[in-house]
């Protein structure tokens, strides 16, 4: 046999080529014949020997079927003999792999004959055996797959048949698939417990082991069951029922419960055979979902009911597994969906499952597996469950008094570990797989829970991996056909455009769209509940980030499905994980989700609680802080999960923005809690920093959560920045759950000061900053509800951001680069800048200043670009009220200064005028002086723009205008515009007039100052660019009508005194009462009206009404003039002088050819007048010629008439004497507050009327006179006060005139002049000026009274001090010097006018003699010694050229009153009753004694000789006078030393000798006269013999007594009389001598004699002097004459 075997082998192995093989195998019957026949020996050896060659055989193929049927039948003895068990199965294995030879009953038979070896004792036959059936039955549905590639090309392969119930006969197969059919039909026989049709000679069989082999199959061999209907059938009416059947016990079968009396094989679960079943649903689910809807859906039932929590923990386990298997088959979820769900009236099995799943989690948190959680399996039960994950990152805390490491769920005290189960995706089972197992394991503890978590997972990824897989084709589709569609591509962001395309697409996407959101509408509800429980139980790190992430697919796949309801449901989850416990509730219950939380949904009879958060989370708490609330209850904490969540709506957010529509209210809101919590506050441009809460605790964070910080802070403004990429709608969605959040936020703030929540504002500002390229859509909105709500908040802060966020806004705005750019978007630009205008609507100081800070910046940045938008920013500007405090102001002001500075000539000219008005109005501002004075400044500064460029903007303007003036002719509406119709270029001077003319009656003295100075020096400066037209408006409109206001401001000022000027400023005295400031301002406004009308009286006279103008000009000269002010009034007088020194204008008639040379007369120039504020000088702006060159050159003069011209000065000298006669007329009583003129301005009075004379010379009449006289003396009268007179007064010592006497003389002396070159009719006025200047002659001894004024004279002749603090309050000036020069140019003006007719007619020489005998007659009673001289010299004068001139017109009587007067006036003079002063030298004695001599000298030289032409009284009263001085001119009061002096010997001895040479003259014409001289020399003479012989008389009794001091002074004085006259009478000429005379002389010479006796030595010395001229009468007496004749 052995033998035989090798001979084969070598037989083989030299055997070549196919043939030999086939020939082989035809013959193999006989071949194998020996080998069959060894093993029949049952000789072990031979056996084993026979086996191999047969094994041999068959692995070289050489084997036929009848030698297969052979060894079959062998192999089937030895197997029943328990022969080579092993061996055989060997065999059997090689027989059937290496060939397919055996068929049918061959191959069923050694089929059998494995599995019978399965079922011996030996253990490893068993397991070999096992190992062969399984092979077997892979290889006979292998061979029929490979039968069906053959046939594949030939036959085409019939049509899937789903649902066929008819049976096919199996005659139709071919025969490896008849073998594959028998074989799977007695495996489903076998597994009911039924008789095999095929496999005859089965004994026994496990159901187990029949499972397994099915499973096999059906995994295996999908596409057997699939293509041919045979196999479909089997699997149909076999194999379900089969399993449905199996599984009855398990349905039945209930925890705790009796175990249930049905006729099941097996009473109780039993794991092996369950747990199988489960694996062949598994794959029947999977591979022939298709074919068996029906059935699917009840084996679906069943898992899910497996779940229950009444069934085993490992039927539970299990179950579980197997739904994951089928949780990551995202494609068969969706056709459970379609085929279950979708139908009307099948069960919901993909919502069961779902919700299954929820509640089996459920219910191990509360149905908590025997035995204490915390103690159970610590270490980790971990039963081929893998390794345990390492702990999670976040530390934690004790349990149960240990530490636990392990990941783990924990709820309400049920703790739950998580055990790694799988590999995210896959589901790889642990239970499932435990084939080997009889007994039903102990589940370690979190096994099932895990793997529920992990089915979750996986169903949320699958579904919605697939979902947006599927949702993205659709959408590039849509993309691609429409951009064939429309050439230009479109944005596949935005809804409208998402879901357009071609009809087809439409209908397959509406289908598909039905089936997604079934899907996701099935599955939301269970998700979520479980989702939620676990977030809410999960300790781990890892695990929480996994169902965060869940839960944020799903919504972010609501979102995208449009399924509202359910997104707004998993956001609430997120944003309630994101809170603290308990704190969620009361936010989100306000929001529509919130009807979501604490309802339980019933689902085809499953409960699923909604299970709120529980509150004794073991989490980490990394956070301390307080709650958004309206009244904070203490503080909360937020654990390291509140974090996680927070991050992931983060994420959710920033990701899927687009889908989130009217839930990112909710997740704003959240997230606005959370950043409250965590202390983050808005910095610049919205993003959030950490900051430190304002109010109570503190919020406290860990380091962990610091670091974290900024990192959430970043992500939330990356979150803003990603709207950027949001559509319009999602973008409005966006903004609009920021304003309502806003408007949340802004309730909670009203009512208290705290912190409020500045989330949402700092977010909208950083949305609207990141969304500046499509601003439009988003900007009304967002500004709206910034202004209205957030800007007028109560709550400063909540204002503050309010503010920011919206100006921050407008700048981005505005430098943002459009397209197209601003400046070609002008309705833009206005939409960015609306804003900021309506902001001025708004009260809040904080907000207006943050407006124009904003304006500020704007301007520095943007002003060169504003364009149409200037209006609007200068409206803000100056919309600044008075009252809004000075900040603003001056901030506002800030922006102002800049625009004039730097932007108005980028400005439409059409602004300017806005500008002026601005300006203007910070003028009025009363807050802050400087800011007043400036824009006073600034308006200048624009004039002088308005100068510069006057063309440009003249131009522009009219463009304008006209452009306008089209617009309201086609509205049929007139326009209006101020000062219409003046050109506009025009109207904007006159605009700029009229502002400064608003703030020339400022309340405040200094803006009125500024502004009247600048009012005028713009017109001066700038006036000539108007329009002639255009002066008569600034002429009344402007000027007068400022004038008017200000007449009427000063006029009704107050007079109180205004301690201080605001601060510590002290005022001046001259500006302490709003009287005088406001006089100020007159006096200013007065002086510039006037300054205008003088340098620009060309343009004015031709306008028609000039003549008007000039009235009321001189109405407010005189009113200003008559005011109670002297600064005012001094001020009108100088205007009045500056409009007098106008020339008029050059006429046709002498128009000269060379403008430049006119020789115009120039008007007498009047001394400067200095007064307070007036020491400016004015300086004419044009010279003449330079007028007259504009007029020559441009247009003809206007010829002013010549009378018209001469109306304009009488208008003025009217005016002048209306002024000088009411401010000179004394008031009629006196008091404290009497008015009294000062004397400048009597000054400046008079002064003027020598120009005013120059124009009114050819009219002035003696009225006119009249009325200048009366003025002059009443303005010399004037007394000036005591405080003043130092200054205006000169010291009494120097003879000095004060300027009005000065003043007064000149206008005189002016008049005398023109009368001496005037026509004879003017001559008549001389008398009048004599009358007027000897009343003021009068005032040298009678100072003049003012009405009833008391004054005190301040000095007298005898005191050269003043007496500054007399108690009068006024002081009458020292008239002497005034009154002495009047004295002077009387003389001066008589000497000229002597001989006129008028003079000699009027009386004048006595007139002046009347007058100077008042000084004479009080010679030394005189105020001023100098009067008197002055006086005597001056009537020496006057008569050296009076007297002939009298003498001449003697015979016309027209002197004779004279000469009385003047016989007084010598008599007063020489004999005066004024006694000398005490103080008075003999020198000065002598030289006054010389001035009585020369008076004698000038009767001696000028009258007496020619007594013919005098009358007879005169020369009798010059005789006596003469008579009297020669002996009666002693005086009674002189010491004895000085007496010889005092007697006025010169005197006596002048008026003896011509007494004596008018006395004695032989040319005496009447005997009267001679005897009226001998009269008076014999009582003279007769008088001294009496002096003497008393004197003797009284001597001789006196004794030694010496006589009294007056008789012995008598008779010095007699004695002297004696000497003086023998001296007389000898140079007389002898013949004039009489007789009788010398007798008398003679004799008193005895009686001299008698004297010589006296005692007194100065009568002695005198007497020797009156006996030494005796000596020429001692003559020899003459011889007797002889003869008789004597």
């Amino acid at each position: 046999m052995v033998g035989f075997q090798r001979v084969l082998q070598n037989e083989m192995k030299t055997l070549g080529g196919s043939l030999r093989v086939t020939a082989l195998k035809d013959n193999s019957s006989e071949v194998v014949q020996p080998f069959l026949m060894g093993c029949g020996t049952k000789e072990p050896k031979i056996t084993q020997l026979c086996l191999a060659a047969i094994q041999r055989l068959m692995s070289h193929e050489v084997v036929s079927e009848t030698a297969a049927g052979n060894i079959i039948n062998m192999l089937w003895q030895l197997m029943e003999n328990s022969l080579e068990e092993l061996k055989l199965l060997q065999t059997v294995l090689v027989l059937l792999t290496t060939n397919t030879v055996v068929h049918d009953e061959a191959l069923s038979k050694a089929i059998v004959l494995c599995f019978r070896l399965h079922f011996t004792k030996d253990n490893i036959t068993n397991n070999t055996a096992a190992a062969t059936v399984r092979q077997v039955v892979t290889v006979v549905f292998e061979r029929m797959v490979a039968e069906d590639e053959r046939h594949r090309d030939i036959i085409e392969q019939p049509v899937l048949v789903q649902g066929n119930s008819n049976r096919r006969s199996v005659s139709t197969l071919k025969p490896c698939a008849k073998d594959a059919y028998m074989l799977f039909q007695d495996l489903c026989q076998l597994v009911n417990a039924d008789a095999p049709y095929w496999l005859v000679g089965m004994t026994e069989m496990t159901r187990t082991f029949g499972l397994e082999l099915l499973e096999s199959v059906l995994n295996d061999f999908p596409q057997v069951f699939l293509q041919h209907q045979e196999f479909s059938f089997l699997l149909k009416e076999r194999v379900c029922p089969l399993v449905i059947k199996l599984f009855s016990p398990n349905i039945k079968f209930r925890q705790g419960s009796s175990t249930s009396s049905s006729p099941a094989p097996v009473e109780k679960p039993y794991f092996p055979i369950c747990m199988r079943l489960l694996r062949v649903v598994s794959v029947l689910i999977k591979q022939f979902y298709s074919l068996l809807v029906t059935e699917c859906e009840i084996f679906l039932s069943l898992l899910v009911k497996f779940l229950d929590a009444d069934k085993p923990q490992w039927l539970r386990a299990v179950a579980v597994e197997s739904i994951h298997r089928l949780c990551v088959q995202p494609q068969l979820l969706r056709s459970f969906c379609q085929s279950y769900d979708m139908k009307q009236h099948s069960t919901k099995v993909f919502r069961d499952i779902v919700n299954a799943l929820g509640s089996f989690i459920q219910s191990l948190f509360l149905v908590p597996p025997t035995g204490n959680p915390a103690t159970t399996n610590q270490a980790g039960n971990n039963n081929s469950a893998g390794p345990v994950s390492a702990p999670a990152n976040s530390g934690m805390l004790g349990i149960g008094g240990g530490v636990t490491l392990l990941p783990a769920f924990e709820y309400r005290g049920t703790w739950i570990p998580i055990l790694t189960v799988t590999v995210q995706g896959s589901a790889k089972a642990t239970y499932l797989e435990m084939l080997d197992k009889v007994e039903p394991p102990t589940i370690p503890e979190g096994y099932a829970m895990s793997v529920a978590f992990h089915c979750l997972l996986d169903l949320v990824r699958g579904i919605t991996t697939m979902i947006e897989g599927e949702l993205g084709e659709v959408e590039t589709e849509c993309l691609t056909t429409t951009t064939e569609a429309v050439s230009s591509p479109t944005q596949s962001s935005s809804e409208q455009q998402e879901f357009q395309s071609t009809s087809d697409q439409m209908d397959k996407e509406i289908v598909s769209r039905a089936v997604w959101e079934e899907m996701v509408n099935a599955c939301w509800c269970g998700l979520l509940a479980a989702l939620s429980l676990l977030l809410d139980a999960s300790t781990d790190e890892a695990a929480t980030e996994n169902i965060l992430k869940a839960e944020l697919t799903m919504a972010a796949l609501c979102g995208r499905l449009g399924l509202v309801t359910s997104r707004d449901a998993f956001i609430t989850a997120m944003c309630k994980g994101s809170l603290p416990p308990h704190y969620a509730l009361t936010v989100l219950n306000t929001t529509t989700a919130a009807t979501l939380s604490n309802k339980s949904y019933s689902i085809q009879g499953q409960n699923v609680m909604m299970i709120s958060p529980s509150s004794e989370s073991h989490q980490q708490v990394v956070a301390v802080g307080q709650p958004l609330a309206v009244q904070p209850q203490g503080t909360v904490m937020l654990t390291s999960k509140n974090i996680q969540c927070m991050r992931t709506l983060l994420n959710l957010a920033h990701c899927h923005g687009a889908v989130l529509g009217t839930s990112w209210q909710l997740v704003l809101a959240t997230l606005q809690h959370l950043v409250w919590i965590l202390g983050l506050k808005p910095s610049s441009g919205g993003a959030l920093k950490p900051g430190r809460a304002v109010e109570g605790p503190s919020t406290v964070l860990t380091t962990a959560v610091m670091t974290d910080l900024p990192v959430i802070s970043n992500i939330l403004s990356r979150l803003f920045e990603s709207s950027q990429y949001l559509d319009d709608v999602s973008l409005h969605h966006l903004i609009n759950a920021l304003c309502s959040l806003s408007l949340e936020a802004m309730d909670m703030a009203y009512g208290n000061n705290k912190e409020p929540s500045l989330f949402a504002v700092a977010k909208l500002l950083e949305t609207g900053l990141v969304n500046m390229h499509r601003i439009e859509i988003l900007w009304r909105p967002l500004t709206g509800h910034l202004l209205e709500k957030v800007c007028q908040h109560p709550n400063s802060r909540m204002r503050e951001w309010g503010a920011e966020a919206l100006t921050s806004l407008i700048k981005a705005g505005l430098t943002f680069n459009h397209d197209p750019p601003l400046s070609q978007n002008q309705r833009l630009q206005l939409l960015l800048l609306n804003p900021l205008k309506e902001m001025s609507s708004i009260n809040h100081p904080d907000i207006r200043l943050k407006q124009l800070e904003c304006v500020l910046q704007i301007l520095q940045s943007q002003g060169d670009s504003l364009g149409p938008g200037w209006p609007l920013v200068l409206g803000v500007m100056g919309a600044i009220r008075n009252d809004q405090g000075e900040s603003l102001i001056r901030t506002a002001f800030q922006c102002l200064q800049l625009v004039v500075t730097d932007f108005l000539p980028t400005m439409p000219c059409t602004c300017l005028q806005i500008v002026v008005d601005v300006a203007g109005s910070f003028g009025l501002h009363n807050q802050e002086l400087n800011i007043s004075l400036t824009s006073i400044g600034l308006l200048w500064n624009i004039s002088d723009y308005f100068f510069q460029r006057g063309e440009t903007i003249e131009k522009e303007l009219n463009k304008e205008e006209a452009a306008q003036q089209k617009q309201a002719e086609e509205k049929g509406v007139v326009l209006n515009r101020p000062f219409h119709p003046a050109p506009p270029f025009d109207c904007l001077w006159l605009c700029l007039y009229a502002k400064l003319g608003e703030l020339c009656v400022d309340p405040r003295p200094a803006v009125r100052k500024s502004a009247g100075q600048t009012l005028f020096s713009t017109i001066g400066a700038h006036g000539t660019l108007l329009q002639h037209s255009t002066w008569h408006t600034v002429i009344w409109k402007v000027l007068f009508h400022l004038l008017d206001r200000v007449r009427e401001s000063s006029t009704t000022a107050d007079k109180e005194k205004i301690e201080s000027g605001g601060g510590n400023i002290l005022i001046h005295h001259s500006r302490d009462t709003a009287e005088k400031q406001w006089a100020e301002t007159w006096v200013l406004t007065l002086a510039g009206v006037a300054r205008i009308f003088n340098t620009r009286r060309y343009l004015l006279q031709p306008l028609g009404d000039f003549s008007r103008a000039w009235d009321v000009l001189l109405d407010h000269i005189q009113s200003a003039a008559l005011s109670k002010n002297n600064e005012v009034s001094l001020a009108a007088l100088k205007s009045f002088q500056e409009i007098l020194q106008i020339v008029s204008p050059v006429r046709d008639s002498d128009k000269p050819e060379t403008p430049p040379a006119v020789n115009v007369p120039v008007p007498v120039l009047i001394g400067s007048i200095s007064g307070p504020g007036l020491n400016r000088p004015f300086v004419r702006t044009d010279s003449i010629g330079e007028r007259l060159g504009r007029y020559s050159s441009s247009e003809p003069p206007i010829v002013t008439d010549e009378l018209e011209d001469l109306n304009l000065w009488w208008a003025a000298w009217n005016t002048w004497y209306r002024i000088g006669s009411e401010s000179t007329k004394p008031p009629v009583t006196f008091d404290k507050l009497t008015f009294i003129p000062s004397q400048p301005f009597l000054t400046a009075l008079i002064q003027i009327f020598p120009a005013l004379y120059q124009h009114i010379k050819t009219g002035f009449n003696m009225d006119d006179l009249q009325k200048l006289g009366v003025i002059l003396h009443s303005a010399v009268s004037v007394p000036i006060s005591s405080d003043a007179s130092p200054f205006i007064l000169p010291s009494y010592t120097e003879a000095v005139l004060t300027s009005l006497q000065e003043a007064v003389l000149t206008a005189l002396d002016v008049l005398q002049k023109a009368i001496c070159i005037g026509p004879e009719n003017m001559q008549i006025m001389y008398p009048a000026i004599f009358d007027q200047l000897l009343a003021f002659v009068e005032f040298s001894c009678k100072p003049p009274q003012y009405g009833q004024l008391e004054t005190k004279h301040i000095a007298n002749a005898k005191y050269n001090q003043i007496q500054l603090f007399a108690p009068a309050e006024w002081v009458a000036l020292n008239y002497v010097p005034f009154a002495e020069r009047s004295l002077e140019v009387v003389v001066d003006l008589y000497q000229k006018t002597a001989c006129h007719k008028a003079v000699v007619n009027e009386k004048v020489l006595q007139n002046i003699i009347k007058t100077l005998r008042v000084p004479l007659s009080l010679k030394y009673s005189c105020p001023s010694e100098s009067t008197w001289k002055l006086a005597v010299s001056s009537l020496l004068k006057v008569l050296s050229i009076g007297l002939p001139v009298a003498r001449q017109h003697a015979s016309s009587g027209k002197f004779d009153s004279m000469w009385p007067e003047l016989a007084n006036t010598f008599e007063d003079f020489l004999f005066t009753k004024s006694i000398p002063p005490d103080n008075l030298s003999i020198q000065e004695f002598q030289r006054n004694e010389s001035i009585d001599v020369e008076v004698v000298q000038l009767i001696s030289t000028e009258i007496l000789p020619y007594a013919n032409f005098i009358p007879k009284e005169f020369v009798g009263q010059i005789m006596t006078m003469l008579n009297k001085g020669s002996i009666h001119s002693q005086s009674s009061s002189f010491t004895e030393a000085e007496i010889d002096i005092r007697l006025r010997e010169e005197f006596s001895k002048m008026c003896f000798e011509t007494l004596l040479q008018f006395s004695f003259s032989n040319k005496v014409t009447t005997p009267q006269e001679g005897y009226i001289s001998r009269m008076a020399l014999s009582v003279l003479l007769k008088r001294s013999q009496d002096v003497l012989h008393r004197y003797i008389e009284d001597e001789r009794l006196s004794g030694k007594c010496p006589l009294p001091r007056q008789q012995v002074t008598e008779i010095i004085f007699v004695l002297k009389a004696v000497s003086t006259l023998i001296d007389s009478l000898k140079k007389t000429q002898p013949e004039n001598v009489d007789g009788n005379t010398w007798a008398q002389v003679i004799a008193l010479y005895p009686t001299l004699v008698e004297c010589i006796t006296c005692s007194s030595s100065e009568v002695c010395s005198a007497l020797k002097e009156a006996l030494v001229p005796f000596k020429d009468f001692m003559q020899p007496p003459a011889s007797k004459v002889q003869n008789g004749e004597s």
